[in-house]
């Protein structure tokens, strides 16, 4: 069946960091050439736009209220990205022109939750050039918390695409296992993780959520070589004098439903990476394990999921 095999790519790319504009014109980029392939769904890495802090453990980010990292958070935010005010409007555009699905891991800079704070989210866009879900990260890791909110559960969403049912989690949150149950218990078998980069997060996790859900898992991540930090940077100077050779190495991957490597990861390759899947190893993995069917027990264990998008406002007028 010709809705069976999906072509995909995995961008993995270096942003222009802190670069909205710059940067999401490399995504356009990667884009066009993936539907040069026949790209179907191409996927990129954990706030690609404008992309990872990576100041934050280079510039004693823990440090309270410096004028360094006041500076590079207010950088940070002018450069996140607004969907309300159409920053995304030119990606859903060329979308639906080449009639290609997208996961694209941005910086949210959300109005509905006041336009300041801003938010790690992971965005769904259709064939139909349509946003789909918007996946704030749930919880922000470790020195994250210093520049990123915590999210909610209105993204915790899946899509059909062709004959499969495809869902997203941001880094770290995909080591969590209720999130991760969510997406199952909702028919996902296409599972998307994205990453900010580096093999050490994708090379284990990856064929173990394959294994557990018994469906494909694309670990999609960014790339960060020191020599990409732009000279317009603020405290460059500071960035540079603790910064390694390469920061985010890649490491993008795929993992069957049966938690081995269909691409082992990749590293430090930057462009677009193309493989076809083949639903029908989805229902061929299921007949011995499947963790929201017959393999539960939901009279003995069920999860609540709140989806509701979280705001501290609610006006009647």
């Amino acid at each position: 069946m010709a809705d069976d095999i999906l072509k995909v790519a995995l961008g993995q790319i270096a942003p222009v960091w802190l670069n909205k504009a710059a940067t999401l014109d490399k995504v356009l980029d990667s884009m066009r050439d993936a539907a040069k392939e026949g790209a179907e769904l191409i996927v990129f890495g954990e706030g690609l736009v404008p992309g990872y802090p990576f100041w934050l453990a280079l510039t004693e980010g823990a440090k309270w209220n410096t004028q360094t990292n006041k500076e590079l958070h207010a950088h940070y935010v002018r450069n996140a990205v607004s969907i309300e005010e159409g920053d995304l409007d030119g990606v859903c555009a060329l979308a639906k022109k080449l009639s290609m699905a997208v996961y694209l891991g941005i910086i949210e800079r959300p109005q509905d939750r006041g336009g300041h704070s801003i938010y790690a989210s992971l965005v769904y866009i259709d064939q139909t050039g349509r946003i789909c879900s918007v996946h704030r990260k749930l919880q922000p890791t470790y020195d994250e918390r210093l520049t990123w909110a915590p999210g909610d559960g209105h993204g915790l969403r899946v899509h059909s695409l062709k004959a499969f049912t495809v869902g997203g989690l941001n880094c770290w949150e995909n080591w969590m296992p209720l999130p991760r149950a969510a997406l199952y218990a909702q028919g996902e078998n296409l599972h998307v993780a994205v990453w900010p980069g580096s093999d050490h997060n994708t090379k284990d996790i990856t064929r173990f959520i394959a294994r557990e859900s018994r469906s494909y898992v694309i670990s999609v991540s960014s790339l960060m070589n020191k020599e990409d930090f732009p000279s317009a940077t603020p405290h460059l100077d500071k960035i540079l004098e603790e910064a390694p050779e390469v920061l985010a190495n890649g490491g993008s991957c795929i993992a069957g439903p049966d938690g081995e490597w269909v691409v082992e990861p990749i590293i430090g390759r930057e462009g677009n990476h193309y493989f076809e899947l083949d639903f029908g190893q989805v229902y061929q993995e299921r007949q011995n394990f499947d963790p929201v069917g017959h393999y539960s027990r939901p009279d003995v264990t069920k999860l609540h999921v709140d989806r509701t998008r979280q705001s501290t406002l609610e006006l009647e007028d």
